[in-house]
């Protein structure tokens, strides 16, 4: 029997999870995140695999918040040259004109507008030009880490980022790193190429994540399979992570909500995931994560690749609480994965969530109860209203409708979640719901997609259905699906009903098991 083992590293906590095929839970482990992330992870897989029989485990998983901490705290990030195949259209606005000045500057080393691109309808705007496609990868890679190619309308002809990129590699070498961006997002230029531009500087920080847990793995006598989890609850291969990194930016709340899903054995509901420092609250659709249908910020960047859509509270169990005479004010600023030292319940001096939630009888074992038996009941009562209103209200906003719905409760802050919340039919809080983020991770499986503008009128709208469907199923098994058990998730068509020719936007994703 082969066996999978699930890691995720949050900001306060980083678990574990060893299964076996079926899904069973074998062992756990959850701990406070380590400064140095890698040493956690080292830590985490030698708590689960000491009484395991190693040869039997086959697949390692890892979801981890490097990415995002890269781009956020402007930390890591590679130097990029970014070319764009618009002109003659798009040239009053130049590559990453929104971004926030400081991450403008460090990360854009040099950019230019060419010839080429496509209209929606894969017509060309005007022959690619080569010549200066050239001129610019040699001019730029002295400076640059890595270059970003997007090009106008991709998703519906790619063509010219293809020969876009041969030609850097001709004149820079096939090692040199290239962003295309009809591989990272979907329709909208400007979005998709500031999701490649942030892709192409997130490759060092790809490489150190995945040497770093192959590392762990040899270091724990592993002979594992590395996978990385994705922003859509599924899993790429540790080689498609090194080229495309930007797509495990948002899989720390996506496993979360698959880990919740399949630990519950419910396919629709909402999942809170109360981690140390803040709360994600989702929903889930058919087992999966629901998309955001708008466009999500990243460090401040404004992109359009696959993210879950989400709420995010400054809310979690290390989230600090200042009494006053007339109120209580919590957060949004936490103690992290210091709670175990500074929460006053550990014999710390900070009044924390944590605190007032063995006050109130919502939390057990954790600490010293009699630490806090003297805590003002009017702080307690203040304090856990206070939470109670933020968890009702998100919960409330990522409803679609009005029908009451279940509500799955996980993470280490779980505890945190009232027993019974207005609008829903039951909160349930799964077996080892504190490291579903691990257990999702560990259950994952790969998926792709497609994501294009088809004329129906050119052919027939089954012809293009089936297209798209094929299209999906080929990438999900490049990423390492089985392809007897690949089959088709979602299916969206948009038609484009201001456009001739019956075209319409058709959205497939495609999922199996590895």
């Amino acid at each position: 029997m082969m066996l999978r083992l699930g890691i995720d590293v949050g900001g306060t906590n980083t678990d574990a999870v060893l299964v076996d095929e079926s899904g069973t839970v074998l062992t756990v482990h959850k701990a406070p995140t380590t400064a140095e992330p890698m040493d956690g992870i080292s830590a985490a897989i030698a708590a689960v695999v000491t009484d395991a029989d190693r040869d039997s485990i086959g697949q390692a998983m890892l979801g981890t918040t490097h990415s995002a901490n890269a781009i956020i705290q402007r930390r890591g990030l590679g130097k990029v040259a970014v070319l764009r195949l618009a002109a003659p259209s798009s040239l009053a606005v130049v590559p990453g004109a929104d971004w926030p000045v400081d991450l403008r500057r460090s990360v854009i080393s040099a950019e230019a507008i060419v010839e080429g691109g496509y209209e929606y309808d894969g017509r060309v705007i005007a022959d690619l030009d080569e010549n200066a496609v050239r001129r610019f990868a040699v001019e730029a890679a002295g400076g640059a880490d890595a270059i970003a190619v997007s090009c106008a309308f991709s998703p519906a002809n790619y063509e010219h980022e293809l020969r876009a990129g041969e030609i850097i590699g001709e004149e820079l070498g096939d090692a040199f790193p290239v962003s295309l961006s009809h591989r990272v997002g979907t329709l909208g230029l400007l979005e998709r190429e500031n999701a490649t531009m942030l892709n192409a500087a997130l490759l060092g920080v790809a490489r150190a994540v995945v040497d770093g847990l192959r590392g762990a793995l040899v270091e724990n006598g592993l002979d594992a399979a590395p996978y990385i989890t994705q922003n859509d609850g599924t899993l790429m291969t540790a080689s498609h992570a090194l080229e495309m990194p930007v797509l495990s930016l948002g899989s720390g709340p996506t496993n979360s909500m698959r880990g919740a899903c399949s630990l519950a054995g419910l396919a629709d509901a909402i999942v809170v995931d109360v981690g140390g420092t803040s709360t994600d609250i989702g929903i889930l659709v058919d087992g999966f994560p629901r998309e955001s249908a708008t466009a999500v910020h990243v460090g401040g960047v404004r992109t359009n690749f696959r993210m879950p859509d989400l709420i995010s509270i400054g809310l979690g169990g290390g989230t600090i609480v200042r009494p006053s005479a007339t109120d209580v004010e919590v957060g949004p600023d936490s103690v992290g994965y210091r709670v175990t030292e500074e929460a006053l319940v550990c014999g710390g001096d900070t009044l924390t969530l944590s605190d007032v939630s063995v006050a109130g009888g919502r939390l057990d074992g954790f600490g010293d109860g009699m630490l806090v038996a003297d805590l003002d009941a009017s702080t307690v009562r203040g304090a856990l209203a206070w939470v109670d209103e933020q968890i009702t209200r998100g919960s409330e906003r990522m409803k679609a409708s009005r029908r009451p719905m279940r509500l799955l409760a996980v993470g280490g802050g779980a505890h945190l979640v009232p027993d019974a919340i207005p609008g829903t039919l039951e909160v349930i809080r799964p077996n080892h719901h504190a490291v579903a983020n691990a257990y999702g991770a560990a259950i994952g499986e790969a998926s792709g997609t497609v994501d294009r503008v088809y004329e129906y009128e050119a052919s027939s709208r089954e012809e293009c259905l089936e297209s798209a469907r094929n299209g999906a199923q080929a990438a999900a098994v490049e990423a390492g699906a089985d392809p007897e058990q690949v089959r088709i998730t979602s299916v969206v068509e948009v038609p484009m009903t201001y456009i001739p020719g019956g075209r319409c936007r058709v959205q497939v994703k495609a999922a199996g098991p590895l």
